[in-house]
């Protein structure tokens, strides 16, 4: 599985925010984002994922040879791209476990029934050092920034995308809370996943393929790593 940005361009209210962005992402790589506020790395996570707030007004998207640049949302989900938000919504009256059964059997050739996918779901609860009390709360409502943060993680793993996009997965955990995202991040490794973050400490739990700079709506430069602990010293000028 492939994902590859040609030359893409997007506005948002009018406002270019994309100005040529190139990019490869092949299955068993991962590749981190870093950028300064406001460079377009958010914007660039929600056009990979159609949302329809962004406009691409040149360029192509495409999923293993598939041009996807006009594709819907959903549709793209079931290709097998995934979305990790920056701000997960709540959804009050809607248990993870129900959310997260409805997602799988709409993308998968499953139909699982509610015992199949009870079983299946503390596997993978157990598995990610998540309290099975987690599957009986409403989705997101009331959780901790990192509940929330692992709780995509978790619908990462369980929906198993070909491509996963992070959009700041990392943002305001505390180190135990990073681990765990890290690790279920580590189990991706056969899939190809796009990180955005701001920090190089995510780096120190997962190994990037490549490290790309993003500024003023453009990868600027691109390296390995140590590209990330030199942004960390000193700075993105």
């Amino acid at each position: 599985m492939k994902l590859e940005i040609k030359d893409l361009h997007a506005n948002v209210d009018g406002k270019e925010i994309l100005k040529g962005v190139n990019l490869v992402i092949e299955s068993g790589e991962l590749h981190a984002i870093m950028g300064p506020n406001g460079s377009g790395k958010s914007t660039l996570a929600n056009v990979l994922m159609g949302h329809p707030k962004y406009e691409v007004t040149s360029g192509q998207i495409f999923l293993d040879g598939e041009d996807i640049t006009e594709m819907e949302p959903d549709k793209r989900a079931k290709k097998g791209l995934f979305l990790s938000f920056q701000y997960p919504v709540e959804i009050p009256g809607v248990t993870v476990e129900s959310f997260l059964r409805t997602a799988v059997n709409e993308i998968s050739d499953n139909d699982y029934d509610v015992v199949e996918f009870h079983k299946l779901l503390r596997e993978k609860l157990d598995e990610f050092k998540i309290d099975d009390s987690f599957a009986t709360r409403y989705l997101n409502q009331g959780f901790s920034g990192g509940e929330k943060k692992r709780m995509e993680i978790l619908q990462m793993l369980m929906l198993n995308p070909k491509i996963a996009i992070l959009d700041e997965t990392d943002s305001g955990l505390d180190v135990d809370a990073l681990k765990i995202v890290a690790d279920g991040i580590n189990k991706m490794k056969d899939q190809g996943v796009l990180l955005i973050t701001h920090y190089n400490r995510i780096l120190e739990y997962v190994i990037p393929d490549k490290v790309h700079v993003f500024k003023e709506g453009k990868i600027v430069r691109s390296g390995g790593k140590e590209l990330a602990e030199e942004i960390e010293k000193k700075g993105y000028a």
